[in-house]
């Protein structure tokens, strides 16, 4: 089996706002990624219930950039497992209600793809879409998925969508025990837009605990069903069993957000339905998908 490996060109640390080029992240980025995650200084804690904690960056608070920190602690839940749960698009097809389409595109590396991603934002704002070279790596019992925003000249921008801007998002799975382990996802996402204060406030308040614990739930549901849909399919444990097509990195280019249109939405006020407590769109806590 071919071993996942960060790239081990001998680059320099490539700050994600200042990313000239597109390039697979290798074993710096990841500590660096690993580091902001677990960082304190600067983030504003906003929600903390029953194991899930939410942080926002306090700098950006009043800004266009939108930086979010969400922590959950896992119980009965390994951490291979919710590493395969993050990885498993068909899977994700089933607990994540607001995805409105998602898909892998090719394969860069052994540990690096490019993907489309787009999802319902709360109403009556334009749902969103990303592309995004995404990379991951095991770190002996830890685990580190994360992506930023490309370009790929098959799949631009669509008329119906807003294309935001993943500056880097990404989770770190810190195993905590055979059966237990604590995730960090982490969001620095340019939305393309001018969002009204009531989207940032009900992000860190409702709309991120909630994903948390809906992703918590499929989990737990997740060996269950692995065993009923290819149970021994898993091409990000083993890349021989990938279908993907191979793609240059030449091919693809850095997504600048102050390429694309800004759509001002400030204000925009709450639909009826939200504030009755609909999630992001469409999104319920019936579990009866994920049989």
């Amino acid at each position: 089996m071919e071993k996942p490996a960060a790239s081990t060109e001998p680059q320099g640390s490539r700050p994600a706002l200042g990313r000239e080029s597109v390039q697979v992240p290798d074993d710096q980025d990841f500590r660096s990624f690993r580091s902001e995650c677990e960082a304190e200084v600067g983030w504003n804690l906003t929600y903390s219930k029953a194991g899930v904690s939410v942080w926002v960056q306090a700098v950006e608070m009043d800004r266009t950039l939108h930086k979010i920190k969400c922590r959950m602690e896992c119980c009965d839940v390994p951490a291979e497992t919710l590493y395969d749960v993050l990885h498993d698009i068909e899977y994700r097809k089933k607990w994540d209600s607001n995805v409105i389409e998602t898909f892998d595109i090719a394969r860069l590396t052994v540990n690096a793809d490019v993907g489309y991603y787009s999802w319902r934002c709360p109403k009556p704002l334009k749902n969103r879409d990303v592309i995004t070279l995404r990379s991951w790596l095991p770190m002996g019992a830890d685990y580190i998925i994360m992506n930023y925003s490309v370009k790929h000249p098959k799949y631009p921008p669509r008329k119906d969508l807003v294309r935001a801007v993943s500056i880097q998002t990404g989770y770190l799975i810190q195993s905590t025990g055979p059966k237990s382990c604590v995730i960090t996802y982490l969001a620095q996402v340019d939305p393309k837009g001018s969002l009204p204060k009531w989207v940032v406030n009900k992000s860190s308040q409702f709309l991120a605990p909630k994903a948390m614990k809906k992703m918590y739930k499929a989990c737990i549901k997740y060996p269950e069903w692995k065993q009923k849909h290819q149970p021994h399919f898993k091409p990000w444990l083993h890349p021989e069993q990938s279908p993907l097509p191979s793609l240059a990195l030449s091919e693809l280019s850095v997504q600048h957000a102050d390429s694309l249109e800004n759509i001002d939405e400030s204000a925009v006020t709450e639909s009826r339905e939200e504030r009755a407590g609909g999630a992001g769109g469409e999104g319920s806590d019936d579990d009866t998908s994920l049989t």
